[in-house]
């Protein structure tokens, strides 16, 4: 592949994108080329380039200097195409079935080129359509724990460790992280977004000094805590599935944190999508078998969390805390105790903060869609005020089928 000129960050559009594909040779022929802008983030232009005589095709991504959701008036950093192909690429060391081949990186631009991934589809549809995938839990449980074991203290020398908590500093997105995660929701703040139905729930979460509290500690956690890279965004946005494949995608909010953070989000994004069953799947049957699937989902990927997690931590150990006996069983109380506290704080954002998720905003009953939210506030509420009382996974799942 060829490489191109250094040039000043502008936008691409749908003609300078091809201009890019040119100089990097992506192609055999331009004549034809077709060319589309998908990309439906906040953060992000997405291009999706296809060759129709071979049907080659790739994604080409460039980060924009701002929030499309905002727009200019909120500045964003351009590092982060950086931190996303790092990160994908340092994943791909140990997982590289489940994160999309990185092919090119330009960071004067914030263009990252890589695998088109359209034979997939984003896992958040496909669990609003209540489709299946047999083997997401197993993939999801292995790449969670692999990322954490791999780059902790617990698997790198000290000083390499150190090097990676320098390249994947990310002061600008984990501050929106800090902001719209673990702080504006839980006070009277203007980016909070939700109708006026809910504002008695959301009064009387705003006035709860307990939750308060709590969902500080977390956010401290968060700030404080450099134990392993995570992906730092991980929901069911971020995943694309086909019945065979998983493939994680978007992780410019990389950095290192706790270990608990990345399957927190995951499961939080489940436990919202059990709660929006009530509304898209109207037979009861019906909606009880995806919800015992869901509960399955998350019981298997935790269980597959920790089995593979202790095996890291038992063959490939380096730090002598390792060799401990009874220590990892301490480690993944702890990862799981964060876990639920920390899946608390993104149900309550997703539902009244910036940023929603279409599980619960895209139920058309208004009525019903304000009856599940309220559902999903109290369910975050409890997880963030009572994450000790939760010991299991089994006690996790019951928590989320009785809300």
């Amino acid at each position: 592949m060829a490489t191109t000129t250094k040039q000043a960050y502008t936008p691409l559009n749908e003609q300078t994108v091809i201009e890019l594909s040119q100089e990097l040779d992506l192609f055999s022929d331009y004549s034809s080329l077709e060319v589309n802008e998908i990309g439906d983030g906040n953060l992000n232009l997405v291009f999706r380039l296809v060759e129709p005589a071979t049907k080659k095709s790739v994604i080409i991504k460039q980060a924009l200097p701002y929030a499309k959701v905002v727009g200019e008036s909120w500045p964003l950093t351009l590092d982060r195409a950086r931190i996303e192909s790092d990160s994908l690429k340092k994943f791909a060391e140990f997982s590289p079935e489940h994160v999309p081949e990185i092919l090119y990186t330009n960071n004067e631009l914030a263009v990252t080129v890589m695998e088109d991934l359209s034979s997939h589809v984003i896992l958040r549809k496909g669990l609003i359509d209540g489709v299946t995938y047999p083997s997401l839990a197993q993939h999801i449980g292995t790449f969670i724990a692999k990322n954490l074991f791999y780059t902790s203290d617990f698997y790198l020398h000290p000083f390499e460790k150190k090097r990676l908590v320098q390249q994947f500093t990310n002061p600008e997105l984990c501050k929106i992280t800090e902001d719209l995660v673990f702080t504006d929701p839980f006070y009277d703040i203007e980016t909070n977004d939700y109708p006026a139905e809910l504002q008695d729930a959301v009064s009387e979460l705003w006035n709860d000094a307990t939750l308060r509290n709590k969902a500080t500690r977390l956010k401290l956690k968060f700030l404080t805590h450099a134990e392993a890279l995570l992906h730092g965004d991980l929901h069911s946005g971020s995943i694309f599935v086909t019945e065979e494949s998983t493939k994680i995608i978007d992780s410019e909010f990389a950095y290192y944190g706790p270990q608990g953070f990345d399957i927190a989000h995951f499961f939080a994004n489940i436990a919202m999508n059990h709660i929006a069953q009530r509304a898209h799947i109207k037979d009861k049957e019906k909606r009880a078998e995806y919800q015992l699937y869901l509960s399955g989902l998350i019981r298997d990927t935790w269980n597959t969390f920790t089995d593979t997690y202790k095996g890291l931590w038992r063959n490939e150990g380096v730090e002598l805390a390792t060799k401990l006996p009874g220590f990892e069983d301490e480690v993944l109380e702890s990862i799981f105790t964060d876990m639920v506290g920390f899946a608390g704080c993104e149900v309550i954002r997703r539902t009244i903060g910036l940023a929603h998720v279409a599980d619960l905003d895209s139920i058309a009953d208004f009525d019903e869609q304000i009856l599940l939210k309220k559902k999903a506030l109290k369910l975050g509420r409890d997880w963030v005020k009572n994450k000790q009382r939760i010991k299991n996974i089994e006690e996790f799942i019951t928590s989320i089928r009785s809300v």
